[in-house]
């Protein structure tokens, strides 16, 4: 069995676990989300600990049982605590402003670019350098971080760009005369 299955998730206070079948609610403070469980898992409930098991003795089990665990464990932080991925930009004239579900982006182009911020997700600039993205479900926040820097990733001779918070662009040495 999996390592990772093999630790119970226990559910912050606040949170309430529902299962249909094979559909796990957890809502929470910030939200509610919710995940189709895989067949090859066994879940059960004991007070607030959840324990996860495969089915069966496959090795496939066995690796969606800790998947499993994993997601849902993420989902407990999410509507508990949420999720929080920082953007900065780097170069000069870059500059990002959030305008309600918009976010306006300044990256060097002729045009301003525009992202459209899913309803789930809460965009911030504290500064006009920096974004903050904020939610529930950690997999739409950090594909929001991803997009957004997709419109300009560092490059490798500058690093100028837009590139996660901590993140260390190794540069090329510039070309010898």
């Amino acid at each position: 069995m999996s390592r990772i299955a093999k630790e119970p998730v226990e559910l912050p206070k606040g949170v309430e676990f529902r299962q249909d079948g094979n559909v796990v609610t957890l809502k929470g403070g910030k939200g509610e989300l919710s995940v189709v469980l895989n067949s090859e898992v066994e879940l059960k409930q004991d007070d607030n600990v959840l324990s996860f098991a495969p089915r069966s003795g496959s090795r496939f089990a066995a690796a969606v049982a800790g998947t499993m665990r994993s997601i849902i464990a993420n989902m407990a932080q999410g509507v508990s605590e949420g999720f929080e991925r920082k953007l900065e930009l780097v170069g000069v004239g870059y500059r990002a402003q959030a305008q309600g579900k918009k976010l306006s982006l300044s990256l060097g182009f002729s045009h301003p670019v525009e992202y459209v911020v899913p309803d789930a997700i809460s965009v911030e600039t504290p500064s006009q350098t920096e974004i903050v993205i904020r939610g529930a479900d950690k997999q739409q926040v950090g594909q929001v971080a991803a997009e957004i820097r997709r419109f300009r990733p560092p490059e490798p001779y500058k690093g100028k760009g837009v590139r996660y918070a901590g993140e260390h662009v190794v540069l090329k040495e510039a070309k010898k005369k």
